[in-house]
């Protein structure tokens, strides 16, 4: 074998031992969360029920960014000032609400249909959809299956 041969393939060795022992070290991934703990399966999602589906409609007086539950990215929700009363309505994911090409803004006045729950002991709406003019976000299907969560059904 050629000095030089036998240089490249020393270095060639060196650098796949180093690259396998980095890789063993560096522990998972993190990159990529997948869906922030906004899927099917998780507790936030089974707290929609078909059966508590309604439709009411008001005035946005706020929109905010929360966490749901411990461990998921943060989500929309805006707060509606209806005839009977002032509620949080959760629309999704915010790695999906914020890239929809309709945006809903403080002041406008929605028709939001979806399942009334209890939040940390007050009433709220998990939305299906949101009506602003002619424009629908639509959100969840009838069952509550998240659109955002469509491929993987």
């Amino acid at each position: 074998m050629k000095p030089r041969t036998r240089s490249f393939t020393a270095f060639l060795a060196i650098f796949l031992v180093a690259a396998l022992a980095a890789t063993a070290f560096a522990g998972p991934w993190r990159g990529w969360r997948g869906s922030g703990g906004w899927g099917t399966g998780g507790a936030y999602q089974r707290m929609y029920n078909a059966a508590t589906v309604e439709t009411i409609s008001g005035e946005v007086v706020s929109i905010d960014r929360i966490t749901p539950t411990k461990g998921m990215s943060y989500g929309i929700h805006v707060m509606l000032k209806t005839d009977k009363e002032t509620i949080p309505v959760h629309l999704g994911p915010a790695w999906y609400v914020e890239r929809l090409d309709t945006k809903i803004n403080k002041g406008d006045t929605v028709m939001v249909k979806g399942s009334r729950i209890t939040y940390n002991g007050k009433p709220a709406i998990i939305a299906d959809e949101v009506k602003k003019g002619d424009a629908v976000l639509k959100l969840r299907d009838e069952n509550g299956y998240p659109a955002w969560a469509g491929w993987r059904r």
